[in-house]
């Protein structure tokens, strides 16, 4: 009777695998990290000190490795979900958003097509858009907010604080500014803009009220 009360039991599985879903995961983490380790073994790292357009992404993707070996262990020793129907959905907006950054952000070119670069400003908040809608919860309002608010902080943090080589914004905006101004002048005052417009629109937003609800029946159970 006890047994079949407890919500936390779960169904015993076959095999040496208690969690598929964190196995699969941590797997998928590890491919990411490979792949990121291995197309950044052309750039140079540098050091603390001067650092180079490889040093953050490359320890991010050991940081990522480690997760995933992390949950590769406990996909043996923990007991967890396991592998649901998915849609392509998730997925495909991943690598929309990944592909949107990719071409915003600088100049690119494939036959006779040919983008701008429209840096960090533009690519930026585009890639958080489009990945924001791998779930069906997404909400453009919500997905602004995120992006204006997120946006701001990864370009002082690259362009200001790490000096990465790393196009902030187009350069027909830099051509508005007095030509005194300075690049990083420039790059703060628009992360300035974006956090305040991310602020407003936060501050702006539609409350939802939560409602109570009543779950006793009229014979007093709950």
């Amino acid at each position: 009777m006890s047994e079949a009360m407890s919500g936390d039991l779960r169904p015993a599985r076959a095999g040496p695998v208690r969690s598929p879903q964190g196995l699969v995961a941590g797997l998928t983490l590890i491919a990411l990290a490979a792949l990121a380790l291995w197309l950044t073994s052309d750039l140079d790292q540098g050091t603390l000190q001067s650092m180079g357009p490889a040093l953050l992404p490359r320890w991010l993707a050991i940081a990522v490795g480690l997760c995933g070996l992390v949950l590769v262990g406990t996909g043996f020793t923990t007991d967890g979900q396991g592998l649901d129907r998915w849609s392509l959905r998730g997925p495909a907006c991943v690598v929309l958003a990944i592909l949107a950054f990719a071409v915003t952000i600088r100049p690119f070119s494939f036959g006779a097509v040919t983008t701008p670069g429209l840096g960090l400003a533009v690519a930026g908040p585009l890639a958080i858009i489009v990945g924001g809608y791998a779930t069906p919860e997404a909400r453009l309002r919500d997905l602004l907010i995120l992006a204006f608010l997120l946006t701001p902080f990864c370009m002082i943090l690259f362009g200001d604080l790490l000096n990465l080589p790393i196009p902030i914004f187009p350069q027909a905006f830099a051509d508005l500014f007095p030509a005194s101004w300075s690049q990083k002048q420039i790059l703060r005052l628009t992360a300035a803009l974006f956090a305040g417009g991310g602020l407003l629109m936060l501050v702006l937003r539609p409350r939802h009220h939560n409602t109570s609800v009543d779950v006793t029946d009229h014979s007093g159970r709950i």
